[in-house]
C-alpha cells in the first residue's frame, strides 16, 4: 500500500470513528450547595447546561478514543430548580454577572487529546480523560471518569466530577451579609449523546 493509499484509508478511519455531541438530548448538571446561618433555609440551585457543542474520535475496535472536545456557551446556563421567577431570574443575573462573568469569559471550553478506554463488556466501556478545563479565563487539568455505551451509531457517555470555584478565580457568591452563601465546591454530572458522522 502506497502512502497515498494511507493517508486515504487513515482518514476514512478518521471520519467513520467521528462522533459529534447531539445537544438536544445531552443533559449537564451542576449543583451547588448553600452554607452560612441561613443554610437551613436557602436554595442549594441546580443549574442545565443548554448550549453545548463538541465531538470526540472514538474506535471501539483499537480501544482508542481522542480528540475529546466540549464547548459550552457560558451564558446558557439555567437554573433547573422549582423556584419562582423572580428568584430564578435573580440567581441567573448574579450567575452571569458576578460568578461567570459571561460577557468577558463567554465559553467554557474542555479539551481531552488522549483518552484511555477500557472495555468492560460487550458495548460498554470505561474512559478516562486527562484534559484541560478553560473556565472563566483559567485554563486547568481536569480528569474525568466516563462510561461510554456504544449503540449502532450512537454514543452516549455518562458520569460526574467535581471542581472548586476558587481554582478558577470565580468570587463565591454570598447574601444576607455572609449569612448565606454558596459552598467552593460545585458537583457536575453529565450524560452526553453523541452521534457518528458517516
Amino acid at each position: 500500500m502506497n502512502e497515498s493509499s494511507t493517508a486515504t484509508v487513515a482518514a476514512a478511519e478518521s471520519i467513520a470513528d467521528r462522533y459529534v455531541i447531539d445537544a438536544r438530548t445531552s443533559r449537564f448538571i451542576v449543583r451547588a450547595s448553600a452554607t452560612g446561618l441561613l443554610a437551613a433555609m436557602g436554595h442549594n440551585p441546580t443549574v442545565g447546561i443548554r448550549d453545548v457543542s463538541g465531538e470526540m474520535k472514538f474506535s471501539p475496535d483499537r480501544l482508542e478514543a481522542s480528540s475529546f472536545r466540549l464547548a459550552v456557551r457560558a451564558s446558557s446556563l439555567s437554573v433547573e430548580d422549582d423556584i419562582s421567577g423572580k428568584d430564578r431570574r435573580e440567581i441567573e443575573r448574579l450567575m452571569n454577572e458576578q460568578v461567570l462573568e459571561t460577557a468577558k469569559f463567554p465559553e467554557i471550553l474542555y479539551e481531552a487529546p488522549g483518552i484511555s478506554v477500557t472495555k468492560i463488556a460487550e458495548m460498554l466501556y470505561s474512559a478516562n480523560l486527562n484534559g484541560q478545563l478553560t473556565l472563566h479565563g483559567v485554563t486547568r487539568s481536569q480528569t474525568i471518569t466516563a462510561r461510554v455505551v456504544l449503540l449502532g451509531s450512537m454514543l452516549r457517555a455518562s458520569g460526574d466530577f467535581s471542581l472548586n470555584q476558587s481554582d478558577y478565580g470565580i468570587r463565591l457568591i454570598s447574601v444576607a451579609g455572609g449569612a448565606l452563601k454558596l459552598k467552593d465546591e460545585l458537583k457536575f454530572s453529565f450524560e452526553i449523546v453523541a452521534r457518528r458522522q458517516e
